[in-house]
């Protein structure tokens, strides 16, 4: 795989390749030892799971990383993303991880000769947190293709929404968005449906965090009052079937798309999302360095699961 830009050009063996890989290191199998590569992580926004959980990744991976920060680069004198990362490539980064908010920022930076990994552009895609998700799923309920997935809260403003529903749908499974009339997205080919029927029909709940800083009128609503109509409480959850999973992202606002009671209740696999990130983001990291990637036979060979 030379790129991880969005999921519209991976492909669903690609998918595969990645979750077995990523499973088969949190299982304990040897991981590549990239001491020869060197990665720089740039994050025009902020965050905290995928920097971390990609720095993570890449201290287990032994990959040397070079420490960029924009605030004190020359962005702050006007330099270009492309620029930025063409004098990164000269320099000798084997690999970019960048994080930006304009959508589709990769498209300008199609003349480099290194691999790019998107850590998520603006309202567009996160490829990798689609990818994490997926293993998650995956190893809890052993399949995605035929699951009912509900993808539930601000979908407008969510990269993760988007990214989900198109690789969600790619492997087989029936996709479904509910929320607010305001902040749907009329543009995905995706049916909405109430909160309280996706709860008792769904395999998954992935909730969504409420932007507030992009809508003012759900900033100035109660906490409880969105909860009530849109969000994931004890009540719900109790109404979901024995084996549902509920999701998230992340950051969360408690007790808002999700009461505290039920961010760690028996359903929740929150917290397995985060830690399955280091393992997915390894995977990734292995694809785009070895100099083969998951879509080379040599590649699949090489990490096949002995069934």
């Amino acid at each position: 795989m030379k790129n991880l830009l969005s999921m519209e050009h991976v492909t669903p063996q690609e998918i595969e390749a990645l979750i077995t890989r990523a499973i088969d290191i949190k299982n304990g199998r040897p991981v590549m030892k990239l001491n020869d590569k060197t990665v720089v992580n740039l994050f025009y926004e902020n965050s905290t799971r995928t920097k971390l959980s990609f720095e993570m990744a890449e201290k287990k991976l032994n990959v040397e990383r070079l420490p960029f920060d924009v605030s004190t680069s020359s962005v702050s004198k006007g330099e270009s993303l492309y620029d930025t990362c063409k004098t990164l490539e000269a320099i000798g980064a084997d690999a970019l991880v960048v994080r930006h908010p304009d959508n589709k920022y990769y498209e300008e930076l199609e003349h480099l000769n290194i691999p790019i990994i998107n850590g998520g552009d603006g309202s567009g895609s996160h490829p990798t947190q689609s990818l994490l998700d997926m293993m998650t799923i995956y190893e809890n309920l052993g399949q995605i293709c035929g699951l009912k997935i509900a993808i539930v809260g601000d979908i407008k403003h969510s990269r993760v929404a988007k990214s989900n529903a198109e690789a969600l749908t790619k492997m087989g499974a029936e996709v479904y968005f509910s929320g607010p009339v305001e902040l749907q997205d009329n543009t995905l080919n995706i049916p909405y449906i109430g909160i309280d029927e996706a709860v008792e029909f769904s395999d998954v709940i992935m909730l969504l965090r409420v932007q507030h800083e992009r809508h003012e009128s759900y900033a100035q609503m109660p906490k409880a009052e969105y909860n009530a109509l849109y969000g994931m409480n004890k009540e719900r959850m109790d109404n979901m079937k024995p084996h549902a999973l509920i999701m998230h992202p992340a950051p969360i606002n408690r007790n808002v798309e999700i009461t505290d009671e039920v961010v760690e209740g028996e359903k929740s696999v929150i917290f397995e999302q985060m830690t399955n990130g280091v393992f997915m983001r390894m995977s990734i990291l292995e694809s785009v360095l070895d100099g083969e990637g998951s879509n080379n036979n040599a590649f699949e060979k090489r990490y096949a699961v002995t069934q």
